[in-house]
């Protein structure tokens, strides 16, 4: 009696409980819609009854799945790969999903390898993480499993993209500014070949154009640093001396804004209040004031491009950029502004 208690209960146990075949109990414990439903009720209580629980590699091989996914990113500092993986992970944690991790750190020979490798491995299907919004090109013309980009889009248009929604991430930005009372807004931001940029600037543009604002001066472009927030900041004041607010395309330029703010006797945010870009907590947690920042929920990101994936493997595609909305983190650096001196 003791040896029929440790042996494992099988497939065939449940058939044989159920009073069913051993291909009826793998339908209805599939979920297979051709088995009636007094009969998948009974397959279900013999189940739970007999505490079965079905071999990985058994349902893998009826199935024809690995239950394996390749993570191939090009984000090799992990700034925004990172947030992403992690929320792919999750969901693929909680389907019962195995995950590869490769890192091509942005070169295309050593993404192919891996690619191949992923492939050799019978993986169900795969997230491209990109190192940037920049469209990038597509791998899945010739692959024989589903592919889905996560921030960095594909360049076909048939693929299946994840992106932050950078433009509606800046209107949130300079509305709660004009909330705020601000009206002499600047914007300075990273290079101009980063779509990023560009996207927050439009967004600056259309907030401000639909409240019947002008922008303070010229949107200025630069480097994602806290150096190029300096100089900006320098530039500004000298140029904009009735300044209220900025918004930084950054955590790293309103770093740096903000430091040369404070040297030239600027009040934050009484006198000037500065909005960042990213809310990475590394900075936006530790400036004087604390920086409100737009967050582009890359977590969220990265896990709803895992579950359609999960669709994708299914059979059911959503293809186009699909973007998917920030929020603003509001901090210290954007309180009302201050009485006038009297």
């Amino acid at each position: 009696m003791a040896g029929r208690r440790s042996r494992a209960v099988t497939i065939s146990d449940v058939a044989s409980l159920a009073g069913v075949s051993i291909a009826t109990v793998s339908k209805a414990l599939n979920g297979k819609d051709n088995v009636r439903a007094d009969t998948r009720q009974r397959v279900l209580e013999a189940a739970e009854q007999l505490s079965f629980r079905p071999n990985a590699l058994a349902k893998n091989l009826l199935t024809g799945q690995s239950r394996t996914v390749g993570l191939l990113t090009s984000d090799s500092a992990g700034r925004f790969g990172i947030p992403v993986l992690l929320g792919a992970e999750n969901a693929f944690g909680a389907g019962e999903m195995a995950v590869m991790l490769c890192d091509a750190r942005g070169d295309v020979i050593r993404e192919q390898h891996h690619i191949r490798m992923l492939l050799s491995r019978r993986v169900d299907g795969l997230i491209v993480v990109g190192e940037s919004t920049n469209p990038r090109p597509s791998i899945s013309r010739d692959l024989p499993v589903p592919v889905v980009y996560a921030y960095g889009p594909s360049d076909d248009a048939d693929d299946v993209s994840f992106v932050p929604d950078d433009v509606g991430g800046a209107m949130l930005a300079v509305r709660h500014l004009l909330a705020t009372g601000r009206r002499r807004i600047a914007h300075v931001t990273g290079p101009t070949d980063y779509k990023a940029a560009i996207d927050r600037a439009e967004g600056v543009r259309r907030e401000l154009a639909e409240a019947g604002l002008e922008q303070a001066g010229e949107t200025l472009f630069g480097a994602w640093s806290q150096r190029w927030g300096r100089q900006a900041a320098e530039m500004l004041l000298m140029a904009q001396p009735d300044l209220d607010a900025v918004f930084c395309g950054s955590d790293q330029i309103a770093a740096g804004f903000m430091e040369t703010a404070r040297e030239r006797g600027r009040r934050l945010p009484a006198d000037i209040a500065v909005i960042g870009y990213d809310n990475w907590e590394v900075l936006s947690a530790e400036t004087r004031p604390l920086l409100t920042s737009v967050d582009p929920n890359l977590e969220r990101l990265g896990h709803t491009a895992a579950q359609h994936l999960f669709a994708a493997i299914d059979g059911k595609v959503a293809p186009g950029i699909h973007t998917m909305p920030c929020r603003l983190v509001i901090r210290d650096s954007t309180a009302p502004p201050g009485p006038s001196p009297g």
